[in-house]
């Protein structure tokens, strides 16, 4: 199946046939990326006494099952604002959030930079120092600037895949050692890019422990600081952008620009597993 759609007046096609799915499989265990220490996924037979066996290999009629995962934690997932939101207050989902699931994206390759003492002392690296440690892995704005500079058809999907790039990500637990992150100006640079959804094959675009400051997190959703009560400002917020982590982008994949459909179940929660799939466009 192909499919006919129209950018600034310029008529492109996309084969629905061959899509391109750039999510990892969530299963059961331990074969599964993992990060901020979350439990493994556990698929669970539900069972009724002795009359109800939810599992044909155990003499069911039928599989029946109790899933327990934690989206943040274990494998590719969409986050909306409500991540940084009290959701006591005013409960902000994901599904709330993402109203659209269909986007142009362009995809990028950058290697992190590893950090060194110059740099924390260097004046251009001002939010960076206040975070980060000699020998960071570190994704600059700067090179990101300079693959955002090419100029293409108009996208709001930035999609980032990082080198060394290998299928060890896809089973890779991160918990306690640092992995590489987004320079702490990177979102609000892309908030000002109107990039409304950010993917990338990382963990978080935040530094791992970052004294709770969650800048790339904040500035991508214009999420503001009130110094009068020392709370978050949501006035400007920008509800819609949503931000995808722990996605894998085989090395087959080209970089340039695709047509991205995010797909999410339609849970009220602020991040939920997901499923970016991209589609060539022609």
């Amino acid at each position: 199946m192909k499919i006919n759609y129209s950018i600034n007046n310029k008529n492109y096609t996309a084969d629905l046939s061959k899509p391109l799915d750039i999510s990892i499989p969530l299963q059961e265990g331990k074969k599964n990326p993992n990060c901020y220490y979350a439990e493994n996924p556990v698929f669970q037979t539900i069972r009724f006494g002795e009359d109800f066996i939810g599992n044909v290999a155990e003499g069911g009629t039928c599989n029946y099952q109790k899933i327990m995962i934690t989206p943040h934690g274990n494998g590719t997932h969409t986050e909306c604002y409500g991540h940084l939101s009290n959701q006591e207050e005013n409960k902000v989902t994901i599904n709330q959030s993402l109203k659209t699931f269909w986007f142009v994206a362009r995809l990028i390759t950058l290697n992190p930079t590893k950090i060194t003492q110059s740099d924390l002392e260097n004046t251009e690296f001002e939010q960076l120092s206040q975070i980060a440690e000699p020998n960071d892995e570190v994704i600059l704005k700067k090179n990101i600037a300079e693959k955002l500079n090419i100029k293409t058809i108009p996208y709001e999907a930035l999609i980032i895949r990082t080198l060394p790039n290998s299928d060890t990500k896809k089973t890779k637990h991160y918990s306690g050692t640092n992995p590489p992150y987004l320079e702490p100006s990177i979102g609000k640079f892309l908030a000002e890019k109107n990039i409304n959804h950010l993917l990338l094959d990382l963990p978080s675009v935040d530094r791992e422990s970052d004294k709770g400051k969650l800048s790339v997190h904040r500035g991508f959703w214009n999420i503001l600081n009130n110094d009068d009560n020392n709370k978050s400002d949501f006035s400007k917020v920008r509800k819609n952008a949503t931000i995808t982590e722990l996605i894998f982008v085989d090395n087959q994949i080209k970089d340039g620009i695709y047509l991205l459909n995010i797909l999410i179940p339609s849970l009220e929660t602020d991040a939920a597993p997901s499923k970016p799939i991209l589609y060539e466009i022609m």
